[in-house]
């Protein structure tokens, strides 16, 4: 009975190991870094983004310019005329103000093309992160560059470079 007493404790030691669950981690940020499409997609999207900057930068100097000729023919107008070019000015403001929240605002021409361009590779990385979790039987993935805070990860973990290898871009992981 005292034999029994002292292996019971080793007998669920061996239990819980053989029934602890494997993780792993990835850093999705290095390997979107890593694959040409995203990066084209990056490039067409920051293409996008600044032609846009500029259309609207272009539309604040039309106002501004509008201003300063109100300014310049300030003393030549009536009251009501003064008045009525303020308002058109402030109009044309609002217009730019809509359209600047059209463009980059939330849900915006800028998001839904980022989306459009950017989630196809997303999803190719989350099938290859799928298929390596699988092929590993790893019960969890977190990604390191989440929001997750992770203060230390060993890099047995890491398996960053089994994703890569999954998605073509690095050749076999050793």
């Amino acid at each position: 009975m005292k034999k029994l007493f002292l292996l019971l404790p080793l007998v669920f030691w061996v239990s819980g190991i053989s029934f602890a669950q494997k993780f792993g981690y990835v850093n999705t940020d290095y390997i979107l870094g890593k694959m040409p499409e995203y990066q084209k997609a990056q490039s067409e999207i920051q293409t996008l983004a600044t032609a846009w900057q500029e259309e609207i930068q272009q539309m604040y100097k039309s106002i501004e310019a509008n201003y300063a000729n109100l300014k310049a023919e300030e003393v030549l107008l009536t009251r009501e005329m003064k008045e009525e070019r303020v308002a058109e000015i402030r109009k044309k403001e609002e217009e730019v103000k809509e359209y600047h929240n059209k463009v980059f605002g939330v849900g915006g021409l800028y998001f839904l093309k980022k989306k459009e361009l950017v989630k196809p590779v997303q999803e190719k990385v989350f099938e290859a992160v799928d298929k390596v979790a699988r092929a590993n039987r790893l019960a969890m993935v977190f990604d390191k560059a989440g929001d997750l805070v992770m203060i230390y990860t060993d890099p047995v973990h890491d398996y960053t470079d089994f994703v890569l290898e999954e998605l073509g871009i690095i050749e076999k992981v050793k």
